[in-house]
């Protein structure tokens, strides 16, 4: 969306008479806090229920042994997160409308194929988080939970509509702070082995299963339909402009935006992991988020698992709001058609009720969308990488050395981790 006029995307900021831009010293303190929002939005998927049931159950079944896991996706998170922000505050397009003006018809439809199911993946974790909140506030019945969460993110969703983006962000961060409290005031009552954290900050593994779980934190936690949606946030939210100074103070707020939201979110997933790997470790059924959940009450308080459960719900709410919003930006990047949002999350909604009526574990069913997740990382991660490391496309603000080699060996890590699961999966090992 291209702002109407200067107003829309200045934010209050001052400007020079003579340029209609921000003047560069009040760019340096104000810029940061005007511009906040974008980032924090795409932050919401780095801790929805997937997060919660991949993070829970490794750290219930293998202590603080995947915790350098945690550490390294929030790294590579922040820099693939800023390279997506960055190129669509560039080049004024979403990483799926250019795409889908480079790829030609066929290879183009099975692209938006394999990114619909990335996106399908991450909207059944969440509908069936907020489910599993909800049964444990309320007792309320799985399927009707599902169906509970989806009518309030089509409520979320219609305030996105109808009131803008902004509005949006503020629904969003606020929810986000929510989920905040919910996941790290369990850490205050839980004694966290200092020694033991440390160690688990060294890479390795402890078979098959280990992996499975690691590729499910990384999926949880470098979300491919993310990837896609930063880019379209920070142009809808910002316009498109082609002043390189405008840009330049742009960017300067988007590493702000990004390294704060991801620093919340990064600080949430460890917590969730060291809290299971301190109080739920050893306890029969905490694999599971209801059974981390009654355990949390057994160990630490009801008081502490109502607020465990509130963070769940919270998680959930955001996250598929954000889902639907992702899958709208792929849909209409790629195949250049446009849903109501409404209409998408209506028919979205249907395979997570379905596995909610089966009776298929919720939890596991979350465990394995998040490697779904991440299979379909290297299918946003690379084509990104290449775009923002080219000079055609940034032209001056191409990403930096240094920036390239991050980028390619954070899509060289995940896809050598993705082989390895298949490998141990075929071996039996």
């Amino acid at each position: 969306m291209v702002p109407s006029t200067p107003q829309s995307y200045s934010f209050g900021m001052p400007k020079s008479p003579e340029s209609g831009l921000v003047k560069p010293g009040a760019a340096r303190v104000r810029v940061p806090l005007a511009l906040l929002g974008p980032a924090f939005v795409a932050a919401i998927a780095y801790v929805d229920p997937g997060n919660v049931a991949a993070n829970l159950t490794a750290g219930a079944r293998y202590g603080y042994l995947l915790l350098w896991v945690l550490i390294v996706a929030n790294a590579i998170a922040v820099i693939v997160q800023y390279q997506s922000a960055k190129l669509g505050i560039v080049t004024g397009q979403s990483l799926p409308e250019i795409l889908g003006e480079r790829l030609k018809t066929g290879p183009r439809r099975a692209y938006w194929i394999q990114a619909e199911l990335v996106a399908a993946a991450t909207d059944i974790a969440e509908v069936l988080g907020g489910a599993i909140a909800l049964n444990l506030l309320f007792g309320l019945p799985l399927v009707v939970g599902g169906i509970i969460v989806g009518l309030a993110s089509m409520a979320l969703l219609t305030v996105q509509s109808r009131r803008g983006q902004r509005t949006f962000e503020v629904i969003i961060v606020t929810l986000l702070a929510v989920i905040v409290v919910g996941f790290v005031t369990g850490l205050f009552f839980s004694g966290v082995d200092g020694q033991q954290a440390l160690a688990g900050i060294v890479p390795r593994f402890e078979g098959t299963d280990s992996v499975l779980l690691a590729t499910s934190m990384l999926g949880a936690t470098v979300m491919p339909h993310v990837i896609y949606l930063h880019s379209a946030l920070t142009r809808d939210r910002h316009g498109v402009t082609g002043d390189p100074v405008r840009i330049r103070h742009l960017l300067r707020a988007t590493r702000w935006d990004v390294g704060g939201a991801l620093f919340v979110a990064g600080a949430v997933n460890i917590s969730m992991l060291l809290l299971a790997a301190s109080a739920l470790r050893g306890i029969e059924g905490t694999d599971t988020i209801d059974g981390a959940h009654a355990a949390v009450v057994a160990t630490l308080g009801p008081a502490v698992g109502v607020i465990f459960a509130i963070g769940l719900l919270a998680s959930g709410l955001a996250s598929t709001s954000v889902g639907t919003y992702a899958g709208s930006a792929i849909m209409g990047g790629l195949l250049k058609v446009r849903v109501p949002l409404l209409l998408r999350r209506a028919i979205t909604l249907i395979p997570a009720l379905v596995i909610l009526a089966i009776g298929f574990d919720p939890t596991r069913a979350l465990v394995l969308s998040q490697v779904v997740l991440s299979f379909g990382i290297p299918f946003a991660l690379i084509p990104l990488v290449w775009l923002a490391s080219s000079r055609k496309e940034m032209g001056e603000f191409v990403n930096a050395p240094w920036l390239r080699v991050a980028g390619w060996a954070a899509a060289a890590l995940i896809t050598v981790l993705n082989v390895l699961l298949i490998v141990l999966v075929i071996a039996g090992g």
